[in-house]
């Protein structure tokens, strides 16, 4: 009897790729800005309230938007005033959000120090590597037609079963620790040039340390190759900013980290809700 079963190539891929799937979700945009005091000063008091409200209303707004939230933290030390935080459905959204802070009044008196742009990334080695020998154990052939069939509905599986984690609201807790990262130290230590198990090895070591400190604080991983000048940008979020020490200290140990991390400059900013705005340009804190 004559087979009309699709011939197989008799050899399949003898190495699964080397490229983790991955899934995303919110694009995100950070804002570092120095607030211009001199010329705020010479404001009169009707005038800067009239900006505040201006202000306070388009925060608000921006707070509540159930597509994607915005939130505003007052930084300490020398590499800012003010920090913009946006989680949007897409880059279009990103901008929108950059054009109405700089169409305000107020945007006069808010001067850009830097910017980070990226998208909420989740990695998927453990499903991409049973998904690659799943397929070559089967002899499918690599980068097929077929082959990216399947690829795509293991994604889309991924996503669906992860949208709270890509598409979360924006922590509320009082402060946000920012900074990006790369997972390189020259052309010596280059975690790519690992193959996909070891590094699935080293990334779920690295996930534990962050596991025990569930409770204490919110992690967002956001992916930027090709967007910006790091690899990962990270958001921590917690009441207490003493565990942002204590959890980045204990992953230095991990391999991962401890070989082939590489970091950038550090952020943090205690949250001003759109209410306490004004109280914040007074020069108060807002509790």
């Amino acid at each position: 009897m004559s087979s009309t079963r699709t011939a197989r190539p008799e050899t399949a891929a003898t190495e699964i790729p080397p490229v983790p799937l991955t899934i995303e979700g919110y694009s995100v945009l950070h804002q570092m800005m120095r607030f211009r005091w001199p010329a705020w000063r010479q404001l009169r008091p009707a005038q800067k309230t009239e900006l505040i409200h201006e202000a306070t209303a388009l925060l608000g707004k921006m707070e509540q938007n159930p597509a994607g939230q915005s939130a505003l933290y007052s930084l300490i030390g020398h590499k800012g005033d003010l920090m913009f935080v946006h989680f949007r459905q897409s880059f279009d959204e990103l901008n929108q959000a950059e054009l109405c802070w700089s169409r305000l009044r107020l945007g006069d008196y808010l001067e850009p120090t830097t910017s980070y742009l990226s998208v909420i990334e989740l990695g998927l080695y453990e499903s991409t590597i049973k998904a690659y020998k799943a397929l070559a154990e089967r002899g499918v052939e690599l980068h097929s037609e077929e082959w990216k069939r399947e690829i795509a509905d293991t994604v889309a599986r991924q996503k669906e079963a992860m949208h709270p984690r890509l598409y979360p609201d924006l922590p509320k807790h009082r402060y946000l620790c920012f900074y990006p990262m790369d997972r390189r130290r020259g052309e010596d230590k280059n975690w790519y040039t690992l193959p996909i198990e070891e590094r699935a090895r080293q990334m779920n070591e690295h996930g534990l340390v962050g596991r025990r400190y569930a409770g204490e604080v919110r992690q967002i991983i956001t992916g930027s190759i090709g967007f910006d000048d790091w690899e990962w940008g990270v958001d921590l979020f917690a009441d207490d900013p003493l565990v942002f020490k204590k959890l980045i200290y204990e992953m230095r140990f991990d391999e991962v980290s401890a070989v082939y991390a590489l970091f950038g400059h550090f952020y943090v900013g205690v949250r001003c809700p759109a209410a306490g705005l004004g109280k914040l340009l007074r020069g108060e804190l807002p509790k």
